[in-house]
């Protein structure tokens, strides 16, 4: 952080602001990751070091060990820039391994993202319910029991943080009754304590191409906190009753117990929906599902709805050596667009209670417009080219589609429920909203709140990146078994 003085210098065209910095408040600097360039000096001890970030600038360090540590990716941490200096001082910190080593790699793309990924602490560990675990009378104290219903649940293949699931079915007026149920993580995460401090740190789940940093530790997000078939498991649902023209007719919140009858990966969801045999209770609750998607999918887009989603890429791995052996985009089936939509409208709904429960401290997404300055380029582009220049409205929408949403005052739901931690004081703010559970100070404090928010907006922002770096490394990986092939591009 800077202070600066501001004076004002005089241009012909305009007048613009200048300053010059007179002190720096507080440094940010962290350990950086890179590579050792050693002196072509003999046997010198002064060398440089090359950041992986490259706004970093290359750091002088001391060091007897340059044979052993060229080839290989390092930490080092900045300990001063003398003035007459042309690069920062510094000292050698940790050996993390050989550069272009699939560990090593991944170890620097967590730390360069500032991802927390250390184990959890036995402190964080023991608030965790102790197992066999079992729902008990207190439990059901301000909740429904719903596991009569046919709810089942849409992934991924392999998901087995399953934190969504879905159930509709006929009520006797012709309408339909429509279920959106979540896993109940609040109920195991408790306001204050160490595992939730730890939960508000991390922020958010991290998914790598093979591995996943988890937000809370896996006794949750992989069994209590996962909402697989066959099993009791505690929920927050919202429930609508509908009819066949997809419009809400009333909608409620309340604390449930389900038994999911059935974890579906989309393709089988999309062959029950299609087959002409199957009319058995999940299979025609998918149905009704998929019908109502689709209505409420058309009324989005005709009120000018952004879709913002870009081919994701899914590598298959070796299951012995884990390097990527195949890749392609991965196939949207109508089934993906189904459980996203209803994420969406229960998001929506969540959304509109707690706002109206309370306006001052709920916590919605928020995608905030960019500044018009952002498209002057392309308008430009645009005008010159008049068959293009269709409407601003087209080109503020193609601009828009690389804006990713931030959090100032935060998130609800996204299709990984489970996975942030603005999920969490979102139950809790609707828990408290329908009187089933009890508030704290901390819910409707102004400032810890705008911290909080400040926070999940970071982890969100270095998650992202994460991932994508994630992307990008495995696809060079997969590429450099390849050889090369030259073609013509135009």
């Amino acid at each position: 952080r800077f202070e600066m003085r501001l004076k004002v210098s005089v241009n012909k065209s305009m007048l613009r602001p200048t300053g010059k910095v007179v002190g720096i408040i507080k440094r940010n600097w962290r350990p950086f990751c890179g590579m050792l360039s050693k002196s072509q000096i003999k046997e010198a001890r002064r060398h440089l070091f090359t950041p992986a970030d490259r706004r970093i600038p290359r750091i002088r360090i001391e060091t007897r060990q340059a044979d052993k540590l060229e080839g290989q990716r390092i930490i080092v941490a900045i300990d001063g820039w003398p003035r007459n200096s042309r690069y920062p001082n510094g000292h050698f910190v940790k050996n993390l391994g050989s550069a272009g080593d699939k560990e090593t790699e991944t170890e620097v793309l967590l730390l360069e993202h500032d991802v927390p990924h250390q184990p959890f602490s036995q402190n964080v560990l023991s608030f965790l319910p102790k197992m066999p675990w079992s729902i008990t009378e207190k439990d059901m104290k301000y909740r429904e029991d719903l596991r009569h219903l046919y709810v089942c649940s849409v992934d991924p293949p392999g998901c087995t943080d399953i934190d969504d699931a879905l159930h509709c079915r006929e009520i006797g007026n012709g309408n339909l009754e429509v279920g959106v149920h979540i896993a109940d993580v609040s109920h195991f995460i408790r306001p204050g304590n160490a595992l939730d401090e730890e939960s508000a740190k991390r922020g958010t789940t991290v998914y790598l191409c093979e591995k996943r940093i988890d937000m809370v530790p896996e006794l949750l997000s992989s069994n209590l906190c996962s909402l697989r078939s066959n099993v009791d498991r505690l929920a927050f649902s919202c429930i609508w009753e509908m009819n066949q023209k997809a419009e809400i007719l009333n909608t409620r919140f309340t604390k449930s117990i389900i038994n999911s009858k059935a974890s579906l990966t989309y393709a089988e969801a999309q062959m029950r929906i299609d087959s002409a045999t199957m009319n058995d209770d999940i299979t025609v609750s998918l149905r009704g599902l998929n019908k109502l998607a689709k209505i409420l999918k058309k009324k989005r887009i005709d009120n000018g709805a952004l879709t913002l989603s870009s081919p994701e890429v899914r590598f298959h791995m070796d299951s012995e050596t884990h390097d990527p052996i195949d890749l392609q985009t991965k196939e949207l089936k109508e089934t993906n667009s189904m459980v996203e939509e209803f994420m969406l409208l229960a998001n929506v709904s969540v959304a509109q209670k707690i706002y109206d429960e309370f306006p001052e401290f709920a916590l919605l997404r928020k995608h905030p417009a960019p500044p018009p300055s952002n498209y002057d380029i392309l308008v430009k582009a645009a005008k010159s080219k008049a068959g293009f220049y269709h409407s601003r409205e087209l080109i503020e929408k193609a601009v828009l589609s690389v804006w990713l949403a931030t959090y100032p005052r935060v998130a609800v739901g996204n299709q990984y429920l489970l996975c942030r931690y603005a999920d969490i004081i979102v139950h809790r703010l609707l828990a408290v909203a329908i009187g089933a559970d009890s508030t704290y100070p901390e819910l409707t404090d102004k400032h810890k709140l705008a911290d909080l928010c400040k926070n999940l907006n970071y982890r969100h922002k270095m998650a992202q990146n994460a991932q994508r770096a994630s992307v990008a490394f495995h696809t060079q990986l997969f590429f450099k078994t390849k050889g090369v092939v030259n073609e013509d591009a135009y």
